[in-house]
Formats: C-alpha cells, sequence, structure tokens
C-alpha cells in the first residue's frame, strides 16, 4: 500500500525509496517485528483465559512434554496477523503472486485454527478430521497452482524447472496441477509435523522462507537470472515482502515461544507456513529445490511415513517415536540439543538450496 507513496516521488526524495523493494522489505520486517512485541502478550493472555488447559498433551508423548500442559497455543495468530499486516502494507497490490501467497496462508491457516479449536476445545489430541483437512488442503493448493501458472510466463507454465541443469524444462501438461498440489500440501504438513518441540519449526521455517526470499528477488530481476543462468519469473521479486515479513513475525513469535515456551505455535501457524512456503516454491518455479532448502521438513515427514509403513507392514517400529525429533528425545537429548542442532541442519541444507543458483 505504501507503494503508493512513489506518486508524490519526482526522482531522488524520501518517497522515491518506496519504489524499492529491498526497502520496503526492510520496513516489512520491523513492521512485523513491531507487530510481534507489540501483540504477542496481550494475545498471549487471551489465549490462556480463553483455552483454560491448553493444547492437550499426547498421553503416548516423551515424558518431558506432560510439564508443559496448560501451555496455550494457536500462537500462530500473532505470526500471520504480523506477515499480513506488514505485507498488505508494504507490498505492491498490483502484484498476482502476493495475493496467490497470501491467500494460501490465510486458507491453510483457517484450516489449523479449526483444528486447534477443536482440541482445545474438547481437549483431546484428534482435531478436524485428517481426511477433511487433506481435501480442503488439495483443493487450496490446486487454485494456487492454476493461479501461479496463469502468471507466469508463457514459457515456463506447465513445466517443471531443474536445478542445477538449468536449461532443462520438464513438460508436465495436466500433470503441472497435481505437482504443485502435492508440493503446497506435502510442505504444509511437513511443517506441521515438525513443530513438536519449543523453537523447533519457526526457526526453520524463516531460515527456508529466506532462503527462498532470496531466490524469489532474483528470479524476478531479469539481470540476475541472466547472470545466475535460471528462467525469469516478472514479478516474483514483491515476494521477497511477504518474506521479510514472516521472518519479522516469525522472530516475534519466537521470541514468546524459546523455551520454556509460554505459547505454542500450534495448526494455525504451521500449516499456514509450511503452505505459504509450498506456494512461493510454485510461484518461483523452484519447486525441487524447496526439498533441498526445507530438507529438515522432508525427513521430519518421511520418519512418519517410514515409521507408519514399517509398523503395519511389520509390527515393529524404525524409530523409538516418530517424527524423529521425538526418537532423539527417547534416545536422551535434551530440548535445546535437538532444537539447537536441527537449527544448524536447516542453515546447512538452506544454503546448499541456494548454490543451486550457480551451480552448471
Amino acid at each position: 500500500m505504501l507503494y503508493w507513496l512513489t506518486q508524490l516521488s519526482e526522482g531522488g526524495d524520501f518517497f522515491n525509496l518506496f519504489r524499492y523493494i529491498t526497502f520496503r522489505a526492510g520496513g516489512a520486517f520491523m513492521t512485523a517485528l513491531i507487530f510481534g512485541f507489540l501483540f504477542g502478550r496481550p494475545l498471549i493472555n487471551v489465549l490462556r483465559r480463553k483455552q483454560g488447559k491448553g493444547q492437550p498433551i499426547r498421553d503416548d508423548g516423551p515424558e518431558g512434554h506432560f510439564v508443559k500442559a496448560g501451555t496455550p497455543t494457536m500462537g500462530g495468530l500473532l505470526i500471520v496477523g504480523a506477515l499480513v499486516t506488514s505485507t498488505l502494507l508494504w507490498a505492491r497490490w498490483d502484484n498476482g503472486f502476493v495475493w496467490m501467497i497470501l491467500f494460501v496462508t490465510l486458507a491453510y491457516g483457517l484450516i489449523g485454527f479449526a483444528d486447534d479449536y477443536a482440541k482445545v476445545s474438547k481437549q483431546n489430541t484428534k482435531g478436524v478430521s485428517s481426511k477433511v483437512r487433506l481435501l480442503l488442503g488439495f483443493v487450496i493448493a490446486a487454485i494456487a497452482g492454476v493461479w501461479a501458472t496463469f502468471l507466469q510466463p508463457e514459457l515456463l507454465q506447465q513445466r517443471l524447472a531443474v536445478p542445477v541443469f538449468k536449461e532443462v524444462l520438464l513438460h508436465m501438461g495436466i500433470f503441472y496441477i497435481p505437482f504443485a498440489m502435492f508440493v503446497i500440501v506435502g510442505a504444509a504438513n511437513a511443517v506441521n509435523l515438525t513443530d513438536g518441540l519449543d523453537g523447533l519449526a519457526i526457526m526453520p521455517v524463516m531460515i527456508a522462507a529466506g532462503a527462498l526470499g532470496v531466490i524469489a528477488y532474483a528470479v524476478g530481476r531479469v539481470d540476475f537470472t541472466e547472470y545466475l543462468d535460471v528462467h525469469y519469473v516478472p514479478g516474483t521479486g514483491e515476494i521477497l515482502i511477504f518474506v521479510a515479513g514472516l521472518i519479522g513475525g516469525g522472530l516475534g513469535f519466537l521470541w514468546y515461544n524459546a523455551p520454556p515456551a509460554a505459547v505454542f505455535m500450534g495448526d494455525t501457524g504451521s500449516l499456514a507456513l509450511g503452505g505459504a512456503l509450498g506456494a512461493i516454491a510454485v510461484a518461483t518455479k523452484h519447486e525441487l529445490v524447496l526439498g533441498i532448502i526445507g530438507g529438515l521438513f522432508v525427513v521430519e515427514a518421511l520418519s512418519v511415513i517410514i515409521q507408519v509403513l514399517y509398523f503395519k507392514r511389520t509390527g515393529k517400529r524404525v524409530f523409538l517415536m516418530a517424527p524423529i525429533h521425538h526418537h532423539y528425545e527417547k534416545k536422551g537429548w535434551s530440548e535445546p540439543q535437538i532444537v539447537i542442532r536441527f537449527w544448524i541442519i536447516a542453515v546447512i541444507l538452506a544454503m546448499v538450496g541456494l548454490a543451486t543458483l550457480k551451480l552448471r
């Protein structure tokens, strides 16, 4: 919205700064951060009053989690509120990619909110039926996939870009939309599975989002794409403002989510943020790179899939408990050890993902 202030500029003055994506991204970051600090404690107080016993704890979970009983959930409202406010304030409203990603974020956030509400109101860990969640998730992802396709250049529509082999564009035809749906739904649920320890999910989300933000800015500039030899997608640079809002809001949330957490992100936040990562990857034609940058989330999801399939087949378990962060809890790792080591892994994977921009 503040981009409109450029109409007051005659060039070289203060209002001219609003033309620059990097300046507005900085503004979005600070807006979201301040939003988090201002509304964090009041929101936590409201959630604690409304939820009473807070998020229910699994009976079969690690023993150390029982001390967390009574901690309120739905803290994702703080992150989503911060990033939506900052994005609407600082991004250009005529950019279709921004609206597509906001749509996915808010829609998945609503699914997560319904799930969290069902859990705290019934005081059980089941929430909304997984089939209903998946169905709604796929419908939202289908809309986003079609939306992104129409926004992209004709050369890139229904095509899959391959990292490193940058001249390769796989034409998927009608199968591209189901693929995009899988990317978005998979990212949303993978982040959701990762959100099991204080601070575990939010920092890797911010790291992955930061890497995707750099990619979005790069592929949205023709001079950068020529240097990096990647495909040019006009308009994606504006996504950096959304990402800056996400990081600012994420840091504001982490202030209260740091061990011992005063509030949990809940499905409200994890589904919304995971869906956003998937939507950014689809928009920028870096769906496969998301698998590298978000490798931590991929491993968390795979650990659950492997555990379930192997148990159904043999009656035995591969991991002491899934997702895999609980396996290390069972092995005796402390919660801070797991969280910080997983953060380090997330940074390494993000750097590897970014390296694909220059590799040939």
